[in-house]
């Protein structure tokens, strides 16, 4: 198992805090110094069952500045997006946890982590 994590994010911590007090066996990833590639997004994405739009984060200050709630959210598009978060990593939400399973679930609440656990 591992977790994209942003150490400043409270979400984060709480899914750190709940990983440790079940024991569970994982390895961070601190996303915005190991930069995921393109390929490992795709990879989150697929074992998400999500588009790159729905993990954006599209109110932060960089994703204004690139226009991304303008951008078109089809097939045609997935790759602009993929690599505007590979670019700007700060964009990717967070935090995601890669199941055992080969699933993936954007941890932002306690039962998210749960489930991941539970996989």
């Amino acid at each position: 198992m591992e977790i994209w994590i942003n150490p400043a994010c409270s979400k984060c911590r709480s899914a750190l805090t709940l990983l440790d007090a079940e024991g569970a066996d994982y390895t961070v990833r601190r996303y915005l110094e190991d930069v995921p590639s393109e390929d490992e997004i795709r990879a989150v994405l697929d074992r998400l069952g999500l588009e790159p739009w729905d993990i954006t984060r599209t109110q932060e200050a960089e994703a204004k500045e690139l226009g991304l709630k303008e951008w078109p959210r089809d097939d045609a598009a997935r790759g602009r997006w993929i690599a505007a978060l590979a670019g700007h990593p700060r964009l990717i939400q967070r935090p995601i946890i890669t199941a055992e399973d080969g699933t993936a679930v954007v941890a932002r609440t306690d039962e998210a982590v749960r489930d991941a656990l539970s996989r």
